[in-house]
């Protein structure tokens, strides 16, 4: 014990009392010391979260640049007051600047290439489909700047007058023809000029079809022979009948939506634009939206929000990630243990599209498209669009086309033709194998109704999509029409000099169980999703927004895009997107609806007939 009693020694008891004293003195020092320090980091900490917040915080934060997102990204940035992140999961649709480097998107006629792979794709699948023989259906979505009109076969078509008139007695008050009209030409300058019907200043070129090849002449002359009349302008007066289509290409180039609207506003210093982002979540406090998560280059990031978020990612991603986000129907939501924001329970349902199928006939002379594929004439043509925008690639080559009525009392055309002088197998994925020219042809009111529904919690995986195609009598006997009516028009004399044996369905399809094989086999998605968030009045349980834009049942969030519609129109969606998004724009800005009282619209003398 001699070394304790040597310390004990040495230590007197003031001496100790001293060393206490200040040990004490040091550890309360101390504490108070770190405490100031876990105080003022607690306070950096939260001011640098606050900083962060301000810098990632703007007054709209819109999801998807496609053919709504970019519309929206221009007409709000118009207030230079008005901040806007627009967020898009895909890529730019440019490279180094340069459209030429990405042909593949701007040239018209290369238009197979990105519906067949997945760069600018989201590459959806349906379920297997039972009135199809079972098959799964391919489904292209635009995943890139510009969204489906940078993959789009670019028919500018809008629909019926009678598809809005519709749209207003199915609740979306204020959506009429009258009331939607303006902002179809507000949106657009067709090389036409302006007149009742077209616009003359908007951002979006339209041209008209003009080619001189003789089987868009052929086939023009046979409808008028088969006892349709021409129509100088299915977007006009007049849907009915046949004629030269009209289309979003611009001096040889695709005009997407990235070119006429996102790429003239891209300079503003109000407008924040970010790709490759995918969005996982609407943020939310309570029921009001304040902004978004999103994973950029694998780190997780958030953005908010101070005015409103706006979800323009289409059909198939607007009711994804409302329902990622707890907004849905709370029994499906709650399976997959989301948390529910707000039970909508329209959310991914009403879910409609239009299926076409492929009428061909093999041509007796050498002036069909087929020559144009084969790898050294593509080699020019690529090489002559690259130097001046001209030539062959400068089209996506539908440039006639029209719509009739299936039978006698059908108020307005529910059948649409785009002719095609080449054949297409398997949306392009599979080469042409013959001289052969086509019609797509499909119904454009089916009653089919689908829905789509979340697979799981992961924001990447895509969702089921059920379209439910063919599950009614009524749409089995229209596509049955679809395939007598074309035959019909294929037999006139305009095509005696080209017409070989028909290649599909094929002479040996001619009874009613017969063509309706062939429908189950050969239909495919004209790419036409829409409807999946419709908008309606508070009272319709169904209704996922308002005729506001807003979602039903949560502050400061709307949905801008294809998936409002209420029903699906009788033509291409691309253009009554633009419409939607052009309206929105100035509900969400305030303004009064443009409006233009009494403008004709065509009605046949008779409904006793079918033309």
């Amino acid at each position: 014990m001699s070394y304790l009693m040597k310390g004990v020694k040495c230590c007197s008891p003031v001496n100790q009392m001293h060393k206490v004293t200040g040990t004490l003195f040091k550890a309360h020092m101390l504490k108070n010391i770190l405490g100031i320090n876990e105080q003022q980091f607690q306070i950096s900490r939260t001011s640098s979260q606050l900083s962060s917040e301000k810098a990632n915080a703007y007054n709209y934060v819109i999801v998807g640049a496609g053919s709504a997102g970019c519309v929206l990204a221009n007409r709000l940035t118009e207030d230079p007051l008005s901040t806007v992140l627009l967020l898009e999961a895909g890529p730019k649709d440019t490279l180094l600047g340069s459209k030429r480097l990405m042909w593949k998107i701007h040239m018209p006629a290369a238009l197979t290439y990105n519906l067949c792979d997945e760069k600018y794709n989201w590459y959806y699948h349906t379920t297997s489909q039972k009135h199809m023989d079972n098959r799964i259906m391919y489904w292209p979505r635009g995943r890139v700047w510009g969204g489906s009109s940078s993959l789009n076969a670019m028919v500018y078509i809008r629909g019926h007058a009678e598809d809005y008139n519709r749209w207003s007695r199915e609740g979306a008050i204020g959506w009429d023809y009258e009331h939607c009209l303006p902002y179809f030409k507000k949106a657009q300058t067709h090389e036409l000029g302006p007149d009742q019907y077209r616009g003359g200043n908007g951002p979006l070129y339209v041209s008209r079809g003009k080619t001189n090849h003789p089987l868009h002449h052929a086939f023009l002359e046979a409808t008028q022979q088969a006892g349709y009349p021409f129509t100088d302008d299915m977007n006009g007066y007049q849907q009915e009948g046949f004629g030269w289509m009209d289309m979003t290409v611009h001096q040889g180039q695709r005009w997407s939506t990235a070119s006429a609207y996102l790429r003239p506003a891209i300079s503003r210093p109000n407008l924040s634009v970010a790709e490759k982002t995918l969005v996982t979540k609407i943020l939310f406090q309570g029921t009001k939206s304040i902004g978004v998560e999103y994973v950029k280059n694998g780190q997780r990031k958030k953005a908010f929000a101070s005015k409103e978020v706006i979800l323009s990612g289409g059909a198939i991603n607007s009711p994804q990630l409302l329902m990622l986000s707890g907004i849905g129907n709370a029994d499906d939501l709650k399976k997959l243990g989301i948390p529910v924001v707000c039970h909508l329970p329209g959310v991914g349902q009403n879910l409609q599209d239009h299926l076409e199928v492929y009428v061909q006939q093999k041509c007796t002379k050498p002036i069909t498209l087929y020559n144009a594929q084969k790898p050294v004439n593509m080699v020019r043509i690529g090489l002559e669009w690259l130097w001046k925008f001209t030539g062959e690639g400068a089209t996506a080559h539908l440039e006639s086309g029209g719509f009739i009525r299936s039978e006698p009392g059908v108020p307005h055309p529910d059948i649409q033709f785009h002719f095609l002088p080449s054949q297409v197998i398997d949306h392009g994925r599979v080469a042409s194998t013959m001289e052969a020219y086509q019609v797509h042809v499909g119904p454009m009111r089916s009653t089919s109704v689908g829905w789509l529904k979340l697979k799981s919690t992961d924001p990447k995986d895509h969702p089921i999509i059920e379209p439910n195609y063919m599950s009614t009598e009524r749409d089995i006997w229209e596509f049955r029409q679809c395939v007598k009516l074309t035959r019909e028009i294929f037999a006139q004399k305009a095509f005696e000099k080209f017409c070989g044996p028909e290649v599909q369905p094929g002479n040996h399809v001619q009874s009613d169980k017969e063509i309706d094989a062939f429908i189950r086999q050969k239909a495919d998605s004209a790419y036409h999703p829409s409807c999946t968030c419709k908008m309606g009045q508070l009272s319709d349980s169904t209704a996922v927004v308002d005729p506001q834009t807003k979602v039903i049942g949560v502050e400061n969030l709307r949905v801008v895009d294809a998936s409002i519609m209420p029903s699906v129109v009788s033509g291409n969606l691309n253009a009554p997107t633009i419409m939607i998004a052009e309206k929105a724009a100035d509900i969400i800005k305030g303004l009064p609806s443009l409006q233009e009282k009494n403008v004709p619209v065509y009605k046949p003398k008779s409904l006793e007939t079918q033309r």
